[in-house]
């Protein structure tokens, strides 16, 4: 058995014992005529030094004289081997800051020797020898910390070739000093070097030997260490909790040195709060986001994980079920969450070009005006395919003349961080506005490249969603002609009987049974056509008026006293305005919208009806308190035929007025917000204009 006092000894004499061979074995292997002509010159020579060190540590003490004054040595032979790591990476021409770091590294590695012999004489005094101890230590510390950001440069710096050259030895070297930074920060903080750290140095020379060996070898140059993602930010995460608390463990060492009465309580108290805030702090959603940012910028080649990416990306697309969101808001999610932005907006064309609010996701707070953006900034997109930084034009950086086409709704909302076009064979299906992410940045080519790769994929399942819809309309209107087939059927037999009954007219209309007869087939028809315009209604039919000068304020004054005795409708301004209209058209449009405006009211709402003249066009407003409608209602459903929010309801009442009113050169708008009511604009040209046009007697268009 070994006692335990004899424990550690033994362990650190087998250790580096162990370190040494590994060293010589390396060192031959290094020596060899195929190994890599670079780790020969210095390699070689520290890995002697390496050696040298582990066997005075194993045949001394690692706290022995001689064993400490190899251990300068050695650490002198690996800054030279940093040196020429340097050279071959071709830096050290530009690097005048690189050179001056190693000089001052040397200079502080050869301040060694003089502090090890001062405390080896045996008339030091033990507060000199303490003094000692402590300026030894910092410097140690100080050659680890300038040692291991050369390391990092080394590796961060080089170049993509370099690195494939560089990451073992740059490895072996991190491992060296990393584990000589710990042993000296808890020497330094408790005031003595720990024994079972000291002695476990050996196995830190043995595992930097390995990543050396696979320097030299072809195949060790095509082994690759690649951590996921989510371990790189969980290790940089403890470490950084960590240094954390190293730091506050120091700090309370600091004030123990002060002493005092109320040092201990002031120390375990300062302990208790900086462990208290590190686990409150560090780990909450804002930190975390912060640490993805750094991480990425500092230990990524690349700023996205592109399969994490394209899995989640095809994740949120594919959602199905009856909790999913619609398709145009999980495009908005698949997108923000690419930049870890909160929230979003889809705008896409209508049907007179401009761009209009479809769709918003967790971005309620935002208002949106009826046309987010005019056909000249849609066509601007959609010819460029920009993606545009908002920060950017805000800051007055703008090369390529954008901010003209960016509204100021969206430049004076802060909140608002960038937009990304949705182009599909060179169409633009729509952009999606993304809202501004916690920890912000400043987009760059890799962002730009990702988020235009996912928005031609979005565009294509928008125009694909778009399709099916366009089909599903058709279909609705194939049944819907198969449908009016049969009533035309019943209106044909209708006219037979009649075409028959005025030809029999002529012969017996002397005869009294004959009239009893007719009337009651004239009786019998009248019913049959009464039923089928009752359950036609106001639907369809064709447009055979022709284009006159109409006054509005009477038009919709007739409106006003049609609904006089059933709802309050009320025409609250009337300037006079001829346009150049179809008379029966125009008040079927106005019934439809009247009507629409009063089935959304309670009963005792008013519709409100104003008309004034805005340019060359007259314009009529029908105004609601009602439930009013979603703007994806409005962009998908309002003017889609067979496509009702009342259950009884046709669903081609706002299609035909607005078919109505187009083929009267007209224009229909509409603006509502859930809860708050509706707003219909009919824009009409005044009657001068459309004569000076040449538009106040049009063709005759069929209605649908």
């Amino acid at each position: 058995m070994i006692a335990s006092q004899d424990l550690w000894p033994f362990v650190g004499f087998w250790t580096h014992l162990a370190g040494a061979v590994c060293c010589a074995l390396v060192a031959v292997w290094i020596a060899r005529p195929k190994a890599a002509r670079d780790m020969r010159h210095g390699g070689i020579t520290a890995l002697a030094l390496t050696a040298l060190w582990s066997v005075l540590a194993a045949a001394l003490s690692p706290e022995s004289i001689w064993t400490m004054l190899a251990e300068s040595a050695r650490n002198l032979g690996w800054l030279f081997v940093l040196y020429r790591l340097f050279r071959w990476d071709g830096r050290y021409r530009s690097g005048q800051p690189i050179r001056a770091v190693l000089i001052a590294l040397v200079f502080v590695e050869v301040m060694q020797p003089f502090l090890v012999l001062s405390i080896a004489r045996p008339d030091v005094p033990t507060v000199v020898s303490e003094l000692i101890f402590h300026a030894e230590t910092m410097l140690r510390l100080l050659m680890v910390v300038g040692a291991l950001v050369l390391v990092h440069n080394l590796y961060v710096g080089a170049s993509t070739t370099a690195r494939t050259m560089l990451r073992w030895p740059a490895t072996a070297l991190a491992a060296m000093w990393v584990y000589d930074l710990n042993l000296y920060t808890i020497a330094y903080l408790a005031e003595r070097m720990p024994e079972e750290l000291a002695a476990s140095r050996g196995l830190v020379t043995v595992a930097m030997c390995v990543p050396l060996a696979l320097s030299v070898s072809r195949s060790g140059l095509e082994l690759k260490f690649k951590p996921s993602r989510a371990v790189a930010f969980q290790s940089l995460s403890l470490l950084l909790i960590g240094g954390y608390l190293l730091l506050m463990v120091g700090l309370s060492q600091s004030i123990a040195l002060i002493g005092g009465g109320f040092a201990r309580l002031t120390q375990v108290g300062f302990v208790f709060a900086a462990s208290v805030v590190a686990l409150l702090w560090l780990p909450s959603e804002h930190m975390r986001r912060w640490l993805r940012v750094t991480a990425i910028k500092h230990l990524f080649q690349h700023r996205y994980d592109y399969r994490a990416e394209w899995l989640r990306f095809t994740q949120t697309i594919g959602r199905a079920g009856e909790t999913a969101p619609p398709l145009h808001e999980r495009a908005i999610q698949a997108v923000a969450d690419i930049t870890d932005s909160p929230g979003g907006l889809l705008l896409v064309p209508d049907e007179e070009g401009h761009l209009t609010l479809v769709a918003r996701w967790q971005w309620n707070a935002i208002e949106v005006p009826g046309v987010a953006l005019t056909q000249e900034s849609a066509a601007f997109f959609e010819r460029e395919a920009y993606i545009v930084d908002l920060d950017d034009l805000r800051a007055e950086r703008d090369s390529r003349a954008v901010k003209a086409h960016i509204p100021d709704w969206l430049m004076y909302e802060n909140t608002a961080w960038a937009m990304v076009p949705l182009i599909y064979y060179e169409r633009l299906i729509g952009i999606v506005v993304l809202s501004r992410p916690p920890v912000a940045r400043t987009l760059d080519w890799e962002d730009f490249d990702l988020l235009r790769v996912v928005g031609q994929q979005l565009s294509s399942y928008l125009a694909e969603q778009a399709g099916q819809e366009a089909l599903n309309e058709a279909a609705r209107f194939e049944e819907f002609n198969r449908r009016i087939a049969f009533v035309m059927h019943d209106i044909k037999n209708l006219a037979s009987q009649l075409s028959l009954l005025a030809r029999n007219t002529e012969r017996h209309a002397d005869k009294a049974e004959f009239r009893a007869d007719m009337l009651v087939t004239l009786r019998n028809s009248a019913d049959k056509l009464n039923g089928l315009l009752a359950r036609l209604g106001r639907y369809g039919g064709q447009v055979s008026e022709k284009a006159e000068k109409v006054a509005l304020e009477d038009s919709v004054a007739g409106i006003v006293a049609r609904y006089a005795a059933t709802h309050p409708v009320m025409l609250i301004d009337a300037q006079p305005c001829e346009v150049s209209a179809r008379r029966e058209s125009l008040e079927q449009a106005l019934v439809h919208l009247v009507q629409n405006a009063i089935d959304a009211s309670t009963k005792d709402s008013p519709v409100f009806l104003r008309v004034w003249q805005d340019g060359l066009q007259g314009v009529i407003e029908v105004v609601d308190a009602g439930e009013g409608m979603s703007p994806e209602f409005v962009r998908t459903r309002l003017f889609k035929p067979f496509v009702s929010s009342k259950n009884d309801g046709f669903g081609i009442g706002a299609f035909e007025a607005r078919e109505l009113i187009r083929a009267m050169h007209g224009q229909l708008d509409v603006e509502s917000r859930e809860g708050l009511g509706t707003r219909f604009f009919i824009r009409l040209p005044l009657a001068e204009a459309a004569r000076l046009s040449g538009n106040l007697n049009p063709p005759q268009a069929e209605v649908a």
